[in-house]
């Protein structure tokens, strides 16, 4: 039965880190139904490498492509200017990181008691809806990314550590709120989580190297850290595609039944 759950759970964090319905949240939602605590920490840090290595796959040629880049025209003096915008984004990406590191940093106790908030979760969604549905009426003012846009997109990041605020769906929101294109913010999103998500993950292994899981608990992680992977990629390519067509606000309204649905458990219980 705790591998059923760990699967359940792999996919929810699978298709939850990049759909724009909060991956914290949904957690957080279903580890309450399904009365799954027991991996902690560690099962926390699995699928989040599982999800981590759905990003590397899905955008490797843009992330090969940002490791060249520097040593291209910092060392062999390239005047390429696929690899000068490729070099933009990895200032990009440091800038818009920055916000969450201090977040993480100063606020990490108190962010992670959040954690144990299934009513704040369900307000968050109402937030998560907000965004999504808006997103329709965006318009694209043919803006490009910049140092100023990416901190400002970085500070979405940083407001959706709180679980049931989607990081994708802040980031790509403010993005298009900004006039950049809903496709390239998209993309710039998801490589985006790739440092914060990495770090989290960093901070966390402490913890697992102090409190090993038991070996009864290894078949679980990998199942979990598995289903995280295949699904999370598959969520990434069926984003992209919603948000070429500029449907966001399907995931508005999934949000926004959600949280009603919760909030109505919760206080009549």
């Amino acid at each position: 039965m705790e591998l059923i759950k760990a699967i359940i759970l792999g996919l929810v964090q699978g298709l939850s880190e990049f759909l724009p319905i909060s991956s914290s949240g949904h957690l957080v939602i279903f580890a309450e139904i399904l009365n799954f605590h027991e991996e902690g920490i560690a099962f926390e840090v699995f699928v989040h490498f599982g999800t981590l290595l759905s990003v590397l796959l899905a955008f490797r040629k843009e992330i090969i492509k940002m490791i060249k880049a520097p040593f291209a025209i910092w060392i062999n003096k390239s005047t390429d200017p696929e690899l000068k915008e490729f070099l933009n984004w990895d200032y990009y990406v440091i800038i818009a990181t920055i916000p969450a590191v201090i977040i993480g940093f100063t606020l990490k106790d108190p962010i992670e008691e959040l954690f144990s908030n299934i009513l704040l979760v369900f307000f968050s969604l109402l937030v998560t809806a907000t965004l999504m549905i808006t997103a329709q009426f965006l318009k694209f003012r043919n803006k490009d990314l910049s140092y100023g846009r990416s901190l400002l997109i970085g500070i979405a990041q940083a407001f959706a550590i709180l679980p049931g605020i989607s990081r994708s769906g802040s980031t790509i929101f403010v993005g298009m709120s900004l006039g950049i294109d809903r496709e390239k913010i998209a993309r710039f999103s998801f490589i985006m989580s790739l440092p914060a998500v990495f770090g989290a993950t960093i901070l966390k292994l402490k913890d697992i190297i102090d409190m090993p899981p038991a070996s009864s608990e290894i078949l679980n992680l990998i199942a979990g850290t598995i289903v995280a992977f295949v699904s999370g990629y598959f969520a990434i390519i069926w984003l992209l595609d919603i948000v070429k067509k500029g449907k966001l606000q399907i995931f508005g309204y999934y949000c926004l039944a959600v949280s009603i649905s919760g909030l109505l458990w919760y206080f009549t219980r």
